[in-house]
């Protein structure tokens, strides 16, 4: 089974877009191998497509703080968020039906009230000047613990109800 089994294409494309709108958080569903399904793409920051933009980064900081976020989620079976190597906040949202893992809702690109722009991993990372990277992390948004509880909430209770309607449509 397949996320586009339990839900259409564009629908998935829609909560993305649903919880950008909501959060101010780069929102996309990825699958079991963590791969994202939707074109749907939005640079919250200027930081981040900086470090996307060369292979280590994408590489050692981005795909790996998903990796790690998302397996723990999977593993525990519950929301889990968690920092990139930039400091910056990553949330996902695992997506199970019927036991089965399918998937999983990320959010990130936002600083935590209480975190800092990690500089020395992301110039150590992609020898980005630390210059630069003060100018392009000048203006990132902060979320608060509390809005970061919430949106977990708020995805976890989106995804269930997914997961609700096409239990009972299938079953």
């Amino acid at each position: 089974m397949e996320l586009t089994d339990i839900l259409p294409l564009e629908k998935w494309h829609q909560l993305e877009k649903d919880i950008f709108d909501r959060s101010g958080l780069a929102s996309n569903v990825f699958n079991v191998n963590g791969t994202r399904i939707t074109d749907y793409k939005v640079w919250v920051n200027r930081l981040c497509p900086a470090i996307k933009a060369d292979d280590r980064g994408q590489s050692f900081i981005c795909a790996v703080a998903h990796m790690n976020i998302a397996g723990m989620a999977k593993e525990r079976k519950e929301t889990v968020a968690g920092e990139c190597d930039a400091g910056l906040l990553k949330l996902v949202v695992p997506i199970y039906v019927n036991g089965e893992f399918l998937g999983a809702v990320g959010a990130c690109g936002l600083l935590p009230e209480d975190s800092d722009v990690d500089s020395f991993m992301i110039n150590r990372t992609i020898e980005m000047d630390d210059d630069k990277i003060s100018d392009l992390s000048s203006d990132i948004k902060r979320i608060s613990a509390d809005d970061i509880d919430e949106l977990g909430k708020y995805i976890t209770e989106r995804i269930s109800k997914i997961v609700s309607d096409f239990e009972k449509q299938s079953g």
